[in-house]
């Protein structure tokens, strides 16, 4: 009787190690963050290589117009005039430059309840076509992209999920960490079958990815409401103070330059505030005596060393100031170290301000590189990489929705989460994971906790909760 108790007690389960209750609750937390983020992760990348190719084919503002080349340019002011004659009462805000020499010069205008952009052949100062500015394809869904077309709360909504993602990340890389095993973990398993080799497939993609995913995702949050504009960003702004001098007014340069969610600004420079025109303050410019005019500022900046395509931005006021600008962010150029700002003196022609790349804080110049390498602005094998890469997002979160059907019981009502490990050890690291990626990322840190305390809370203390989770 002993030894057939002795044999019983044998052949029970061993009890699961450390290592395992702590695979089992990364598990848990991955499927949970997944639930939210899979959606979203989706939408952006379908939405981001829509954006990506409307760029690259038409131009973020529709702005990309054939013209047959001619054998000299019309003057900016011939160009700018044209533009505002087309459109009588318009208000005169933007010049860019054509792309290359085949190409129109657009002008952008206010108008009663909008703005407009306009077409003009730069080599005859002819309007080719006009349209509304944020009325294409590119702003629905940049619309998307950034808000869910309802403003602050898709902004907030989609923060969260940018945060939980970067979970996602770190809990896949250490439920697929090479365990003695390199080459199942950066090799597809082919011989496998059914829901192993959706299980092969997704983790190995993931690992691929995982990088570029996460510089992605914080990139983006560096432009979200709460994490990109409250704190990075906020600390990480290029400072008015060194601006020696210059009188400064109460926008900023988003508020000036920016439309909507569409960005016109580097990223270091938005909440930046803009300087005014009217001292005697700034640097030599244009020389004394000049007039200050849309082609001697276009001049100047064929002389401080534009290049290309670039912009410049008229006076709003008596205060305001001409503005040079070519970012790689506005598709001005391929190039993100090359991002230069130069603010003009309307009476003077003096230049208050001059920011390039190697002004931006360490942040900003991460972001100038950042975004240009997100949009996919930087050449042809950036085009390629994200397109590649925005195609194995969204496998990877349709390879993660098969295998959940696949594992998850037939019986209705049964949302089949991972198992969570009892007795754990380690609830009180969790607890401060949460607090500390309260303080990284403030929505995620909340979720996360809220998810937490559902999670040890509630649902091991509601049975009928419990099973319909489990």
């Amino acid at each position: 009787m002993a030894l057939s108790q002795s044999a019983g007690a044998d052949s029970r389960p061993a009890a699961p190690t450390l290592s395992q209750k702590f695979y089992f609750a990364a598990w848990r937390w991955h499927f949970y963050a997944g639930l939210y983020v899979i959606p979203f992760l989706l939408m952006l990348a379908v939405t981001g290589l829509g954006m990506m190719y409307i760029s690259v084919l038409d131009g973020r503002d529709g702005e990309y117009v054939s013209v047959a080349q001619g054998a000299q340019v019309q003057p900016v002011s011939a160009q700018t005039e044209a533009a505002l004659a087309s459109l009588p009462g318009a208000t005169l805000v933007e010049w860019i430059g054509p792309k290359d020499e085949g190409r129109a010069a657009v002008v952008r205008v206010a108008v009663e309840g909008g703005q407009r952009m306009v077409a003009v052949d730069p080599y005859s100062a002819t309007v080719l076509e006009s349209w509304d500015r944020r009325a294409g394809w590119y702003d629905f869904l940049s619309d998307i992209h950034g808000t869910l077309l309802i403003g602050t709360l898709g902004d907030r909504l989609i923060e969260i999920a940018a945060g939980l993602a970067v979970v996602l990340v770190v809990t896949g890389l250490y439920l697929w960490w090479p365990r003695g095993n390199w080459r199942a973990a950066l090799l597809p398993d082919l011989r496998a079958r059914r829901r192993a080799l959706w299980k092969s497939l997704h983790a190995v993609t993931g690992t691929y990815i995982s990088v570029l995913l996460v510089l992605f995702l914080l990139s983006g949050l560096s432009w979200a409401g709460i994490w990109g504009e409250r704190f990075v960003q906020a600390w990480s702004s290029f400072p008015a103070q060194k601006w020696d001098a210059v009188p400064l007014s109460d926008t900023t340069h988003a508020g000036h330059m920016n439309h909507g969610a569409t960005k016109d600004v580097p990223w270091a420079l938005e909440q930046t505030l803009m300087p005014e025109s009217g001292s005697d303050a700034g640097l030599t410019g244009l020389p004394e005596g000049t007039a200050v005019t849309a082609d001697s500022v276009y001049a100047l900046g064929r002389a401080l060393g534009y290049e290309g395509r670039f912009r410049i931005v008229f006076p709003r006021d008596e205060a305001g100031v001409f503005t040079l600008n070519q970012d790689s962010m506005s598709n001005d150029s391929a190039c993100p170290t090359c991002d230069r700002t130069v603010h003009i003196d309307q009476f003077t022609g003096k230049i208050l301000a001059d920011v390039g790349f190697a002004d931006y804080s360490l942040m900003g110049k991460s972001m100038a590189v950042g975004i240009a390498l997100h949009e996919g602005d930087m050449g042809l094998w950036n085009l390629v990489l994200n397109t590649l890469f925005c195609l194995a997002v969204i496998f990877v979160c349709i390879s993660g929705v098969v295998m959940w059907l696949k594992r998850r019981p037939s019986r209705a009502g049964r949302l089949a989460a991972p198992p969570l490990p009892q007795d754990l050890p380690f609830w009180k690291g969790a607890v401060l994971v949460g607090l500390l990626a309260a303080l990284a990322f403030p929505l995620v840190g909340l979720t996360l906790l809220a998810v937490l305390a559902l999670d040890v809370l509630l649902l091991a203390n509601l049975p009928a909760l419990k099973r319909a989770v489990s």
